[in-house]
């Protein structure tokens, strides 16, 4: 055990090194200082063995951050429609908010993100419901538990917008005022007059909210006009992007990891963040691969890879049921999208798969020499971890270079984007 330990100590730091500047090239910026000055002295002074339970535990954490946000306002201004949007759903997918004209909510509903089930959108009732006072309202539906709150207004700014608002600025808690059914609106304009000014309209109808807010203590809010139908215009883009930029690390990236893919710099976005990950999971395969069993860090090794592949496909919309629900908001047939992804990364991910593609040309040599030395005590410890690392680095990297290619291209099939 002695003899082990000493030469673990003399390889162990390059391995390391190799894991921080890997690290610090993606930024891992959900670590904080002081985690990151934990990390390094228990390396230190334990090893890879050391390390690997304070990255579980912050893998555990990433995966556990939950996100709520609250979405309130008049009956009928379109919550529930917003709520599915914000998720990539329509009507009548499996799990969306219902819709009608009339008050379909009467308690605060859940409604998860398909995959991401701990980026939760609450559907509040509508402040116009006879079920409830103002008073009683504002009581019962408990904004503190929220991280935000989305006010949903349509047509003219009303009372209950006004109160709506002020109650939740009284509380402390961050909220954002959206008006809903821009489309519409325009539209009815654009028939009732014959010069007509896209731009000039929605500044007056942006102005028109932005007054009331202003009169109910709230001056200069920034108000975001939407469709709920057409993400990709109006304020739909900028309203997402004022919604990540307040959230902390972590929980923006609960945020981005749950949009739906709409467009390519979204993808680009998801890309970012998942490059972050893999330097983590590649160092508990080198925790692995330290114990000398033979096949063990092998075996190890693949499970991680399978998990946090498919954990990849399904943030960047690859996996089948995403793939459908994209097909049915753009109308375009399922089997075209899927001719935009690589086949090998369509369905399951097995470890059959995992050794006959590409990513993993050089780790079989590696994985084949690693299974060799696990009979040969102490130099097996010493390359299983160096090896392990390296290849499941290098396999998931090289793996969500091919998901986030593949998610561009289904992007640009399903939105027509040249």
């Amino acid at each position: 055990m002695l003899n082990r330990c000493c030469f673990n100590w003399k390889l162990s730091p390059n391995i390391f090194r190799f894991s921080q500047q890997a690290a610090q090239s993606e930024t891992p910026a959900f670590f904080t200082q002081e985690e990151i000055s934990i990390l390094k002295s228990e390396f230190e002074t334990g090893g890879v063995e050391n390390v690997q339970p304070l990255i579980q535990n912050k893998i555990k954490e990433l995966n556990n951050t939950e996100l709520n946000i609250a979405v309130a306002g008049d009956t009928g201004t379109g919550k529930s429609t917003f709520i599915n949007a914000m998720r990539g759903l329509r009507s009548e997918d499996e799990g969306a908010a219902a819709v009608g004209n009339k008050e379909t909510t009467m308690a605060p509903t859940r409604y998860p993100h398909p995959t991401l089930p701990n980026v939760r959108y609450w559907d509040l009732p509508g402040t116009g419901s006879t079920q409830f006072t103002a008073g009683s309202y504002l009581k019962k539906m408990q904004f503190q538990k929220y991280d935000f709150v989305i006010i949903v207004s349509a047509g003219r700014f009303t009372g209950n917008d006004a109160k709506l608002a002020m109650e939740i600025n009284r509380l402390g808690k961050k909220f954002y005022f959206v008006r809903s059914k821009i489309d519409i609106d325009l539209n009815c304009m654009r028939r009732q007059r014959k010069e007509f000014d896209k731009v000039a309209e929605m500044e007056m109808i942006r102005s028109d909210c932005v007054g009331g807010l202003g009169k109910a203590g709230i001056p200069n809010h920034t108000v975001f006009l939407i469709s709920s139908f057409e993400p990709d215009r109006y304020d739909f883009n900028r309203l997402k992007e004022a919604l990540e930029g307040d959230l902390t690390n972590v929980k923006k990236r609960a945020f981005i990891l749950a949009l739906p893919i709409e467009s390519v710099e979204i993808v680009q976005k998801k890309n970012e963040i998942l490059k972050k990950d893999i330097w983590m999971f590649a160092t508990l395969s080198g925790g692995m691969g330290a114990i000398p069993i033979p096949g063990l860090s092998l075996a190890c090794d693949i499970g991680i890879l399978i998990r946090v592949i498919i954990h990849f496909q399904q943030c960047l919309g690859l996996d089948d049921a995403s793939l459908h629900r994209l097909a049915n908001r753009t109308g375009k047939p399922v089997e075209e999208l899927k001719a935009a992804v690589k086949p090998h990364l369509l369905g399951e991910i097995t470890p059959d798969i995992i050794m006959r593609i590409g990513w993993g040309t050089a780790a079989v040599t590696v994985s084949a020499l690693e299974l060799a030395l696990d009979f040969v005590p102490v130099i097996g410890s010493i390359f299983g971890a160096g090896s392990s690392f390296l290849m499941t680095f290098t396999m998931l990297r090289d793996a969500l270079k091919d998901l986030t290619e593949s998610a561009e291209r289904v992007v640009r099939a399903a939105f027509e984007i040249n």
